[in-house]
């Protein structure tokens, strides 16, 4: 049994992944690499939202390869924790904004405010 929560990425699990769904992989092959290919964004823009997204959806994979291949698109540490920073906020925002739910429920049931 491993003692990290998350297994290293191997390349027997990406066969298997592969191996498993063909079809679908190379599917998700190829819209990754439309997705990230220059264009109205140019891909370092495109790999610091990258980035920025994977911290709010918390996926630690996705964290460390997109982190990796901001720094190959030319993003500098600075740049990327100003993305992390932006991420943060629109969570915390989310959470907040959401509050209106809350308030309205409350407006809403006897004996609210």
């Amino acid at each position: 049994m491993s003692d990290r929560m998350y297994p290293s990425t191997t390349r027997e699990l990406a066969r298997q992944r592969r191996d498993l769904a063909p079809a679908a992989q190379a599917a998700f092959d190829a819209f990754g690499k439309a997705v990230f290919a220059d264009g109205a964004l140019p891909a370092k823009v495109k790999q610091i939202i990258a980035v920025a997204v994977a911290h709010v959806t918390q996926c630690p994979y996705c964290i460390k390869g997109h982190t990796k291949a901001a720094q190959r698109a030319g993003a500098t540490p600075q740049e990327l924790m100003e993305a992390v920073w932006v991420a943060a906020e629109i969570r915390a925002g989310g959470a907040y904004a959401h509050s209106v739910l809350m308030l309205d429920t409350l407006n809403a049931e006897p004996g609210g405010h």
